[in-house]
C-alpha cells in the first residue's frame, strides 16, 4: 500500500491546495494532509481549527484522504506512519527552488518528494492572496 504525506500551513485552504489533493489522492492509496505548525509563517488559526476547514474543505467521497495536525519535521510523520512520499505542490519557479532545497533535505532524511505544478488557471492562487482578497 503506497502512502503520501502532503505537508502544508493551509492557512486557508485554497483551490490549488483541493487540486494538489485531488490529484495526489489519485497516484496513492492513501493521502494525508498534514497541517503544519511554521515557525516562519504566523497562522491566522490554530493548526486544528486549519485542519478542521481542510477537512470541511474536502467531498465525502475522498475516502483515502485523512487530515491531521502536526507539529514537528514532515520526514518524522513519514517515518512513524509509514508514509512513503511527500507530495508538494509548485506555482512557479520560485516555488520550485524553494521545494527542490527542502526535497533535498527530507531526501537525506529518507523520504523522497513528488512536485507536483499547478494547473495553469491556479498558479496566481496563494494562501497569503486569499488572505489579503477574501470572498
Amino acid at each position: 500500500m503506497s502512502r503520501a504525506v502532503y505537508p502544508g500551513t493551509f492557512d486557508p485552504v485554497t483551490p490549488g491546495h483541493l487540486d494538489v489533493i485531488e490529484r495526489a489522492r489519485r497516484l496513492f492509496d492513501e493521502l494525508t494532509v498534514l497541517v503544519a505548525v511554521n515557525a516562519a509563517k504566523q497562522p491566522t488559526r490554530e493548526s486544528e481549527a486549519r485542519a478542521a476547514a481542510v477537512h470541511a474543505a474536502l467531498p465525502a467521497t475522498w475516502h483515502n484522504v485523512t487530515v491531521t495536525a502536526w507539529r514537528g519535521l514532515t520526514a518524522d510523520y513519514c517515518h512513524q506512519h509509514s508514509a512513503d512520499v511527500i507530495v508538494r505542490g509548485v506555482r512557479n519557479t520560485t516555488d520550485v527552488r524553494h521545494e527542490q532545497e527542502l526535497a533535498a533535505m527530507n531526501q537525506s532524511l529518507g523520504v523522497p518528494t513528488l512536485l507536483i505544478p499547478a494547473r495553469p488557471n491556479l498558479a496566481t492562487v496563494s494562501s497569503t492572496a486569499a488572505r489579503a482578497f477574501p470572498g
